[in-house]
């Protein structure tokens, strides 16, 4: 269960108990969970009860005790626990590796986005909801702004803005990406037209550029520390890495290092570990025998589980960063895994084996998405 499948299974537990008449609250558009706080457990937590406490005038303890049993029925909860002055924590049932394993080859790299619109844009008449050409009331480069309508996941649409600077803009394309992935609508918006090689080398684009004399309702500013050199010689892939590895407040290094491929290199890391999964698929195509899904434990097998809640988080912090570091994460796991994929010698390719090929595809599969998601190729070959 993803982060915002769970949200929506809190948001049902909600209107049962209105339902049955033990709240007297509006349905809320959203539940926010999260990783649980100090003195908190399980998996997530939800701060609804708290949220519904003074619209449903009783204490959030009491609106936590009413919602726990409708949560502890839900599919997928394993434990429902109320702890503080009303936190709701939630355990969930483990992902057999198989069934973890299936959902992710049948989603593809689509895998932890967000059921719904993934946020492309969809012309509606250029009158936005002030009266203007969008939010912001500037000229895109394909024609007047489009007022993109409600946003499913988040109420409203989401505006990104940042100066006119190379790192900001990579950014911001990565957030977006994020978002969207996540349901969200966004629209981009930048200080002044992006320079044509920024997009031309690094595949980067806004909706419109400009600015306005006040800003766009529910404008988010992306402003991550400048890059300190130009990343344009290291080309897509290794500039992108560069400027969206690093946390928004550290500063990035541009340097060759990106473009070495050896194990200190990081992106490299990534991207060899994804292209041997697919040497293992071929390989093992050779040997005669096929991936299937099985459940052999493995470490990799909880970061696959975990893949989901990453994405969510990069997204709902506008951090690309946590969704790097969680590839790399990944593809160490992956690089342990793979001499125990293929039979050795005389052995002929059993149960075990076929269960460790479908899992070394997952996990290429997800290195593929996140990749995606970054704006950086993931090769076949390396």
């Amino acid at each position: 269960m993803t982060p915002v499948e769970l949200s929506r299974t809190v948001l049902r537990a909600v209107r049962r108990a209105v339902d049955e008449g033990e709240l007297r609250v509006t349905v809320p558009e959203r539940a926010v969970v999260t990783a649980p706080g100090p003195g908190g457990c399980g998996d997530y937590a939800t701060n609804i009860a708290l949220q519904l406490a003074r619209p449903a005038g009783e204490p959030s303890l009491r609106v936590a005790e009413i919602l726990r049993p409708h949560l502890a029925d839900a599919d997928g909860v394993a434990d429902v626990v109320v702890t503080g002055p009303g936190f709701i924590n939630i355990s969930l049932l483990d992902t057999a590796p198989a069934a973890l394993v299936e959902e992710i080859l049948r989603r593809g790299t689509r895998y932890g986005f967000a059921d719904g619109p993934h946020g492309d844009h969809t012309d509606h008449t250029p009158q936005g909801p002030q009266g203007s050409h969008g939010p912001r009331g500037t000229n895109g480069p394909h024609g007047p702004d489009r007022y993109l309508g409600p946003d499913p996941l988040y109420g409203q649409i989401r505006q990104l803005h940042c100066a006119h600077e190379i790192r900001a803009v990579v950014v911001m394309d990565a957030v977006a990406r994020l978002l969207r992935s996540q349901g969200a609508l966004v629209r981009t918006s930048c200080e002044a037209r992006p320079e044509a090689e920024w997009e031309a080398v690094l595949g980067v684009r806004v909706d419109v550029h400009g600015t306005a004399e006040s800003p766009a309702p529910l404008e988010v500013g992306v402003r991550p520390v400048p890059a300190p050199a130009d990343p344009l010689p290291l080309g897509r892939d290794a500039a992108r890495w560069a400027l969206l590895y690093p946390a928004g407040h550290d500063r990035p290094r541009i340097s060759d290092d990106h473009l070495v491929q050896r194990e200190g290199n990081p992106l490299f890391r990534v991207r060899y570990a994804h292209a041997r999964t697919r040497a293992l698929s071929r390989n093992a195509a050779d040997l005669g025998f096929d991936a299937e899904p099985g459940d052999v434990r493995h470490e990799v097998v909880a970061l696959l589980a975990d893949h989901p809640r990453v994405l969510a988080q990069a997204a709902a912090h506008r951090a690309p960063d946590r969704l790097a570091r969680h590839l790399v994460t990944v593809a160490d796991a992956v690089l342990a895994l793979v001499p125990a994929v293929l039979p050795r010698g005389a052995e002929k390719p059993s149960a075990t084996h076929r269960a460790r090929l479908a899992l070394a595809e997952a996990a290429g599969t997800v290195l593929a998405g996140g990749l995606s998601l970054l704006g950086i190729d993931a090769p076949d070959h390396l």
